[in-house]
């Protein structure tokens, strides 16, 4: 039952193609009925368009589209596809025009070729530019066809190929661009052949030092390994020969890009990469595929934790599978997955195994396979910076999957990370702006919390609530940081608009004038004309985001010579009333925080969430007490008034004081003797003093330490706790709060 290993690399699994009647003959392995006529057609047009034409390996031009067209017949594309890898450098290199191909070839190869033709047209000022309009383009074009994308992965492919001929600094660029924005949309696309060799040719070029040694190590180990493999083989033969399950088993190493993930994931040597072989059974059916597992579980004690099955959940990407890593002979770790055949010719070739030949577009399960990149085509029209653009798809495209439920048990799939706040907002918009809180499995968590899979996620919400401009450092998912920032950007404008109608009240009653007996007239048409102001609203708002100041009205509005009333008195402002109404007459001091820019007001520190300085903080206002400060991630925060949410932040005086603040440690750790005094060593040799102490041990052999210490500032905290970890039988340090 046994086979040769599978090859993962397109390069290797067909040989070059020399003319237009090889690619001929690789169409027709798969698709009898195909025009080969139209093919040759466009290898005559592509060729005569190139001609005189030179890659820089020295060859002709015409070899890169016949390689491309070849990589899309590898994948089993129709000829339209095929078509455009032929030409689909001819209008941008050469003098053909879109018009001479939609004559020649249709409508629809023409709306290809242009689509590929404009992801390489634009000019931009930087690379990160660069990349993010790129993506933002092939989205685009994607969002019209499919095989647009296709076809530009087929052709960075042979670029990555034919990389050695390239200067040696444009090498390693072109490596990390593919590296980075190629492979892992090769992977999204459920394209695993073209992902696994991007991915090893990217390696090559961009850490060509750690890749060379991989390949000798792996070298070195290749007939240990072959004897292994066999033995593995034998060993499964030997197990379910008493079957009637038809199947077949394959063997192989790891490719060099996976390795060395692991290896600096763990940051651990080849030699102690234990599990870098695996195995695939391939079977007719689902059911049999749950059955070979219970084979393999009986053979080897599979490791706990190490069990996915894709099968009942597949990844965004139609990807489908059982995995399981198991103790194999030796003692070594192997990783064995089992899917049907369908599944298996889904994974090695994605979105192109979907294809139906003789439509145009693509089959229901494509369209749901790639409903995450048309869901990027909407949010890509509201965001204008190409740099935030490339975080929000880079995101997209590098984080595993996780699945959680809602409440009523339907499954939500997040990139890994996602907060509730994430869940929130693919709920509904609504939802994420009114969040507060988080259940999680029936637990309170803070918003920060990172989803995990399986869990259970219940939104809290509260009518008063607003999204803060701090949900941007922790949410991952590209709609909840859109409806953030827009919402964040909405409420400044707000606030601007009321700051800037109170500043230029206060700068016309010095001159003792109404302000809104001037704002009519020619006069003051005049003024908003002057400064590019399309209405009052507009001069509100600018005047509040400092762009604008007031005295420019009073100048241009009040007759000349108007003197100032009453120099010596001022006139309250919004914000000043705001913190009167707060402190109550009470008694102000220079504090360690300032609140709106201002840091004479009256603060006190929340003792359920003990802030320091360097913490990330929040404040609310309460009449009598000034501003209570919390930490942001506070649960009890949460449930406060969210309009009697302030901005504060840290000043520079608290540097300069030196005062220390009360935090919480809790520490679990093994009971042994001896370790309470190495953890008060180091506290001690940090100049942290121990307020208190209490110690309890566990059944289990485990004690529990609560410390209360004064500290200057989060830096020296983390320092010391970066030494308590340090510590040999530690095994958790967090910092707790009430």
């Amino acid at each position: 039952m046994a086979a040769p290993s599978l090859t993962t690399d397109l390069s290797q699994s067909t040989k070059p193609l020399k003319n237009v009647e090889d690619l001929c003959e690789r169409i027709k392995l798969y698709d009898p009925q195909a025009d080969l006529n139209l093919v040759r057609k466009a290898y005559l047009f592509s060729e005569k368009a190139h001609e005189g034409q030179f890659r820089r390996s020295g060859e002709a031009y015409i070899f890169h589209p016949l390689s491309v067209a070849g990589i899309l017949a590898e994948l089993r594309l129709d000829v339209e596809s095929i078509i455009t890898g032929l030409l689909h450098d001819t209008v941008e290199d050469t003098p053909a025009t879109l018009d001479d191909i939609k004559k020649e070839f249709g409508e629809t190869v023409a709306m290809l070729v242009d689509g590929v033709t404009k992801i390489s047209q634009m000019k931009f000022r930087n690379s990160v530019e660069k990349q993010g309009e790129n993506i933002r383009k092939m989205i685009v074009a994607m969002g019209k066809d499919v095989r647009v994308v296709l076809v530009k992965l087929a052709d960075r492919l042979h670029n990555m190929r034919t990389l050695h001929h390239m200067p040696y600094e444009k090498q390693s660029r072109i490596a990390l661009e593919t590296l980075e924005i190629y492979a892992p949309l090769a992977g999204r696309m459920g394209i695993n052949t073209l992902k696994i060799e991007l991915e090893d040719l990217c390696f090559r070029y961009y850490r060509p030092d750690m890749y060379y040694i991989l390949v000798q190590k792996v070298k070195k180990t290749e007939s240990e390994t072959n004897r292994y493999i066999d033995e593995v083989k034998r060993l499964i033969y030997e197990a379910m020969k008493k079957t009637e399950i038809k199947y077949e088993v394959y063997g192989r190493s790891k490719h060099l890009w996976s390795i060395y993930r692991k290896m600096t994931a763990r940051d651990i040597d080849f030699e102690q990469v234990f599990d870098v072989l695996a195995f695939r059974l391939l079977v007719g059916s689902v059911t049999e595929c749950y059955e070979v597992l219970g084979y393999i579980h009986s053979i080897w004690k599979p490791i706990p934790g190490r069990f996915k099955d894709f099968i009942a959940m597949p990844k965004a990407n139609n990807y489908q599978s059982l995995h399981t890593t198991v103790v194999g002979p030796g003692g070594e770790r192997i990783e064995i997955q089992i899917r049907t055949r369908e599944m298996h010719m889904i994974a090695e070739r994605g979105i192109a195994a979907h294809w139906k030949y003789k439509e145009k577009g693509v089959a229901d399960k494509t369209e749901a396979q790639a409903q995450w990149l048309r869901e990027l085509v909407n949010w890509h029209q509201n965001v204008r910076n190409p740099e935030e653009f490339l975080d929000t798809v880079k995101s997209d495209l590098f984080e595993s999957e996780i699945y959680v439920f809602t409440p009523n048990g339907d499954v939500r799939e997040f990139p890994e990370g996602a907060t509730p706040v994430d869940f929130a907002f693919s709920i509904h918009s609504d939802l994420g702006v009114k969040c507060v809180g988080a259940r999680i499995n029936g637990k309170m968590v803070p918003l920060k919390y990172r989803m995990q899979n399986g869990d259970t996620v219940e939104i809290m919400t509260n009518k008063t609530q607003v999204p803060s401009k701090d949900w941007l450092k922790f949410v991952v998912t590209s709609k909840a940081k859109s409806k953030i920032r827009q919402y964040v950007k909405e409420e400044q404008r707000k606030r601007s608009l009321i700051l800037g109608k109170d500043l230029v009240e206060k700068e016309f009653r010095k001159f003792g004038a109404n302000a809104s007996k001037h704002f009519q007239g020619d006069l003051f048409d005049q003024f908003l004309s002057d400064f590019g102001l399309g209405s009052i609203d507009e001069m509100y708002i600018k005047i509040g985001y400092g762009k604008l100041e007031p005295k420019h009205l009073v100048e241009r509005l009040l007759p000349k010579g108007t003197e100032i009333q009453n120099p010596k008195k001022e006139t309250e402002s919004f914000m000043d009333r705001m913190v009167r109404a707060a402190t109550n007459k009470v008694k102000k001091s220079k504090s360690l925080v300032s609140v709106d820019g201002m840091d004479d007001v009256l603060v006190h520190f929340a003792k359920c969430c003990s802030p320091i300085p360097g913490d990330s903080i929040v404040g609310f206002i309460s009449r009598g007490r000034g501003v209570t400060i919390h930490r942001s991630d506070c649960k009890k925060g949460f449930e406060l008034d969210q309009l009697r949410k302030v901005e504060v932040d840290w000043t520079r005086k608290q540097a300069e004081q030196g005062q220390e603040r009360n935090v919480k440690l809790k520490v679990l750790a093994q009971d042994v003797t001896g370790l309470l005094k190495l953890m008060s060593e180091a506290f001690s040799v940090h100049g942290i003093n121990i307020e208190s102490a209490q110690v309890r041990t566990t059944k289990d052999k485990k004690a529990i330490c609560h410390f209360e210490i004064s500290v200057r500032d989060a830096t020296q905290l983390s320092v010391a706790i970066l030494e308590l970890q340090k510590i040999r039988g530690i095994l958790g340090v967090e910092r707790v709060m009430s």
